[in-house]
């Protein structure tokens, strides 16, 4: 039997999936927004073109680059927090200032949520979509820049093992 449908928290939220490319945000995003009833936003929409295809040509970003890209993420999740109470996220938020200025933007608690697998996986799943624009070879920069959250953060990290189902319950009970 399927989980119940989880509640609208009461207070507005804001949950941002966090991770390297090729771990999961998406799946697990857009499945908490379907279980929340809550809009999920892609964090590879708001790039900007020039972002894109700096990475696309195997450049990885700078903080100059991410900036912007975080300052229009944050925008449209306070602008859907406002809206409906509570935003999904999908963000690489590789490191803890980039977390910071996302939950400086947004008007409402934040809940960052970790995913993590081994390198070789990851390395699997970008191969396995070859029509996205980061390639697989940006993703050492990323594991390299990737900084876990601390304890004072009150991240979930999750190892990506489990199927997409159970991610999304076990993020829900924590979420309670």
């Amino acid at each position: 039997m399927p989980p119940s449908p989880a509640p609208v928290p009461a207070a507005p939220l804001a949950i941002v999936v966090m991770g390297v490319s090729g771990c999961g945000k998406s799946t697990l995003g857009a499945l908490l927004g379907e279980a929340l009833d809550a809009p999920f936003l892609e964090g590879d929409a708001f790039h900007s073109p020039q972002a894109v295809e700096k990475m696309r040509a195997g450049q990885p970003l700078t903080d100059a680059d991410r900036w912007p890209w975080l300052d229009r993420l944050g925008q449209a999740a306070a602008d859907a927090i406002l809206a409906h109470g509570t935003a999904v996220v999908a963000c690489s938020a590789l490191r803890r200032a980039y977390r910071a200025r996302l939950r400086a933007a947004i008007p409402a608690p934040v809940r960052f949520i970790l995913l993590e697998h081994s390198r070789e996986e990851l390395l699997a799943r970008l191969a396995a979509r070859p029509h996205h624009y980061m390639p697989a070879s940006l993703l050492d920069s990323q594991l390299a820049t990737l900084e876990r959250p601390t304890p004072d953060e009150g991240a979930m990290i999750i190892d990506t093992d489990a199927a997409p189902a159970a991610l999304r319950d076990a993020a829900l009970d924590w979420l309670r």
